[in-house]
């Protein structure tokens, strides 16, 4: 009965949705009505954490008396959830890697054939990015991506790649802006970051991207060049996985898996960045940390090209030395005018229409 009854009002909703017999929200309220794709519900990886704190400090510059409310991308929503998503006026996706080729196989983005009929032309991308190097998108998600996709403002991506997947299909109101999370990293930042080696390291490990030899070469590397070693816990299997492939393990000291804990080790004047961590890199460089990051797959690579990042793919560990031995300058290079565009043409508040 209660499968019967789910189902029941599912179907109800969608026919009311496809009549425009609903008028789910107030259309006279004043202010807009804003949903939060929100990566961080759910999820153990901090780095989102990290996304999501720089996408809400930009949309609440935009909408600072606007209602936001948020939802979760990485779980699936059930019935109820997709209804009130629908009656957002725009839906903003809080970047990482969710988009992909085939989301009928591979959904990071929790997203079904359901949600077409509750978010058509509600959703706003933020410096979102790919899941992985792919072919040409299918034609499930292409129709999913064009149903949802708002037709009139412009969508923020975080790199090349992202932005010509999206072309592939015809999806052409796009701007690459790179990830929000380095917007703030200008010129003035970057020229306070130090050029010299620190004398110790805090490092990253990523377990569901291993390489054993490779990573226990770069804590191999760092144990002999740095006098303190430390590991900020991503995800708890780290820890495991840095004792199995690295047996002076001890020599290492953990940084608990907190947000509060990372930033505090970043405010020592004498500590580097090194690991594998894309936004553990960018919150580094966001505290005025001299940081190199080691590229595990397309997300970071794409972004560097883009950015001047300062990015070396895994299998090319040995060149570490380059940028633990000599003088690194740190020189992010933004898209401004893209960031610039994206802004400009997100959408005005109703407080601001009625002026």
């Amino acid at each position: 009965m209660f499968y019967f009854n789910y189902y029941k009002n599912l179907a109800k909703t969608c026919v009311k949705i496809m009549t425009k017999k609903d008028t789910l929200k107030q259309e006279s309220a004043p202010f807009l009505d804003i949903g939060i794709f929100d990566p961080t519900i759910g999820t153990a990886n901090l780095g989102d954490l990290i996304i999501y704190e720089a996408v809400i400090k930009e949309l609440r510059t935009h909408f600072p008396n606007d209602l936001f409310s948020n939802y979760p991308s990485q779980l699936a929503t059930n019935y109820e959830a997709k209804k009130i998503m629908g009656q957002k006026d725009y839906l903003f996706v809080s970047g990482t890697n969710l988009l992909t080729s085939n989301m009928d196989e591979r959904n990071q983005w929790k997203l079904d054939p359901f949600h077409k009929f509750f978010i058509k032309n509600k959703v706003l991308l933020m410096g979102v990015g790919w899941w992985q190097y792919q072919s040409k998108p299918n034609e499930y998600t292409k129709k999913l991506y064009k149903t949802i996709f708002n037709k009139k403002h412009l969508h923020s991506v975080r790199d090349s790649y992202t932005f010509n997947k999206l072309q592939e299909i015809g999806i052409t109101n796009v701007v690459n802006t790179s990830c929000p999370t380095l917007w703030e990293l200008d010129p003035e930042l970057c020229a306070r970051i130090p050029k010299q080696k620190a004398a110790n390291v805090i490092t990253t490990l990523t377990y569901y991207k291993a390489d054993a030899e490779l990573d226990r070469r770069m804590l191999e590397i760092l144990t002999d060049k740095y006098e303190t070693v430390y590991l900020w816990v991503q995800g708890l299997e780290d820890i495991t996985y840095m004792h199995k492939i690295f047996p002076k393990s001890a020599q290492i000291k953990l940084i608990s898996p907190t947000i509060n804990a990372y930033n505090k080790i970043l405010e020592d004047p004498s500590i580097d960045y090194l690991g594998t961590r894309l936004h553990a890199g960018v919150r580094a460089l966001q505290k005025g940390v001299r940081t190199l990051i080691v590229a595990v797959d397309n997300r970071a690579v794409e972004i560097g090209k883009d950015t001047n990042l300062n990015v070396i793919k895994r299998e090319n560990i040995e060149q570490m030395f380059d940028f633990i031995d000599f003088p690194y300058e740190t020189a992010i290079a933004l898209p401004m005018a893209n960031i610039n565009r994206w802004r400009d043409s997100l959408p005005k508040t109703k407080s601001l229409n009625s002026k």
